[in-house]
């Protein structure tokens, strides 16, 4: 069988002939050390086709389609034109060696053209990289060179263009950070704790919080310098007068050691860095919050900011955790334990990083694996609209959380929850009256403006009005007349038909009938039935 291989370069679309190697009996090593001699390669592969792209914008095109896996019209066409054509009901006798099994997979499923994508294919097309300024003629090393430099540079700006207000990346910095100063507060805390400790062991009994104790061991230093005077200040910092007046008894009757005022400063230095370091904490976690809710609004407001941006910055970005599926989504997190699992052939894990949110912690424990998977199956539902909706509203983000709300209900208690239709189309109601509002009040502002217009027109408008009454009056007078006039000619019609006179009735009822519809339909109604009359009365 036949092989090509079809090698995209920055400057176009190539396809080779592998005609003089022979795949069987051949190591990948062996491959790889053969085709770095130009001489002994261009005897075995030969150009069957080149078409070069017509500009900057179209390279960068066709680079993007191959990266995501698709088939172009142009990759087509120029297979078509440069491939063995195969009849109607036949296999080919060629294949095509391609470097991304994705492009070769739907290149199979469009055309049909069979399509392999080895380590010996991926060894000839990095041979083909390697020499492909020699098999064509016109192209020069230099211009190769800056087609790829171009292509790359392009290639990446349109990767790293993104909505500054929608970046996730700061997000899993953040998450990342917010980490690593947990761990730094605490264990520098713990060092405040031991370090202060030998000169006034009673405080940490009397204070738990490690920012508090930082606090006031700042503010004591040496504790032989407290007193009664100082009680005010130590509410103000611990908000609690009798723990304040706790920590000076206690002070007078410390066990600790006196230790040296270069020690105190220092003690002292140490713990105004925890202070900043925990104050800092939480200027990051309310930056985190944010910044969750102006990039994954709906999955903030399901699960909350640090378990959602734990699932981002796991997945590696909002699209890859949209990506993926609620399977997936539910044992994020817990990789290890999951193939553990599948090694050992034992129960593969029910949550991963979700096993952090509310929701797992209120449900009972026959019902936290269910409990997980409804809620994995939510928050994938809600990344995808965020991740690809345009308008940054939590609206279903608080519906699916109302939904979670029930499912507990449901598990604990029997309660029926709703429709996810219904459900649904409450949140899309809700999202259209959120817009309406919006442009209502928009268009206050113009409103405003118009007042004084509106104004000036009612005192015209007032004049009209008048004008339209009279107006309205004139023709219902006339409407009387026709009516009384009508009620004098049926009578006299009616002698006309008993007399046996057609000619002259006719012409009157026609202008009757007309008078009639123009006044009243009831009118039209009564003309029919004298027509049935009249007919009655000539036969």
């Amino acid at each position: 069988m036949a092989l090509y291989l079809l090698f995209e370069s920055a400057s176009g679309y190539a396809l080779f002939h592998a005609y003089g190697i022979d795949e069987i009996g051949q190591s990948v090593d062996a491959v790889r050390s053969s085709v770095l001699d130009l001489k002994r390669f261009s005897k075995a592969v030969k150009l069957a086709g080149f078409t070069p792209f017509s500009s900057a914008i179209d390279a960068l095109n066709q680079c993007n389609a191959i990266s995501e896996g698709i088939m172009t019209d142009e990759l087509r066409n120029f297979l078509e034109l440069n491939l063995p054509k195969v009849k109607d009901g036949k296999k080919a006798k060629f294949s095509v060696g391609v470097m991304e099994p994705k492009v070769g997979s739907h290149i199979t499923e469009a055309t049909g053209i069979p399509c392999q994508s080895n380590e010996y294919v991926q060894e000839l097309l990095r041979a083909v990289r390697l020499h492909f300024d020699q098999f064509i003629d016109q192209l020069k090393p230099s211009d190769l060179e800056k087609a790829q430099l171009g292509l790359g540079h392009s290639y990446s700006r349109a990767k790293v263009k993104f909505n500054v207000n929608r970046v996730d990346n700061m997000v899993i910095q953040a998450i990342f950070l917010l980490d690593t100063l947990d761990k730094d507060v605490n264990s520098f805390s713990m060092r405040v704790r031991e370090w202060y400790g030998w000169h006034f062991p009673e405080l940490v009994k009397i204070v738990n919080d490690n920012y508090l104790y930082a606090k006031l061991a700042k503010f004591v230093v040496n504790k032989s310098d407290l007193s009664e005077k100082d009680i005010p200040a130590l509410a103000d910092l611990i908000g609690d007068e009798d723990k304040a007046k706790e920590i000076v008894e206690a002070a007078k009757a410390s066990m600790g050691q006196d230790l040296s005022p270069v020690d105190l400063i220092n003690v002292q230095q140490f713990a105004q860095r925890v202070m900043n370091l925990s104050e800092y904490r939480k200027n990051l976690y309310e930056y985190l919050v944010t910044k969750m809710n102006d990039i994954a609004p709906n999955l903030t407001s399901l699960i909350g900011e640090m378990v959602g941006a734990r699932l981002i910055s796991h997945a590696g970005s909002l699209s890859n955790l949209a990506k993926c599926p609620a399977s997936t989504l539910q044992i994020l997190g817990a990789e290890k334990a999951l193939f553990r699992a599948l090694k050992t052939r034992g129960n593969t894990p029910k949550y991963g990083l979700i096993f952090h949110s509310s929701f797992i912690g209120r449900a009972s424990t026959k019902n936290k694996g269910r409990m997980a998977r409804y809620l994995a199956n939510k928050c994938s539902i809600a990344s995808r609209i965020d991740c690809y909706s345009d308008i940054g509203s939590s609206i279903f983000g608080e519906k699916l959380r109302e939904q979670v709300e029930e499912r507990l209900d449901f598990y604990d208690k029997g309660v029926a929850p709703r429709k996810n239709l219904d459900v649904m189309k409450a949140a899309i109601e809700g999202l259209t009256n959120t817009e309406d509002d919006d442009g209502k009040e928009n268009g206050e502002a113009s409103v405003k403006k118009s007042k004084k217009k509106k104004s000036k027109a009612e005192a015209n408008g007032d004049a009209m009005d008048v004008d339209n009454v009279a107006a309205k009056a004139e023709p219902e007078t006339e409407k009387k007349k026709k009516k009384k006039k009508h009620a004098l000619d049926e009578p006299q019609d009616e002698e006309m038909q008993a007399n046996g006179e057609d000619k002259t009735p006719k012409k009157k009822k026609k202008k009757n009938r007309d008078v009639s519809e123009s006044v009243d339909p009831k009118t039209g109604t009564e003309g029919k039935k004298k027509k049935k009359k009249s007919k009655t009365a000539d036969e």
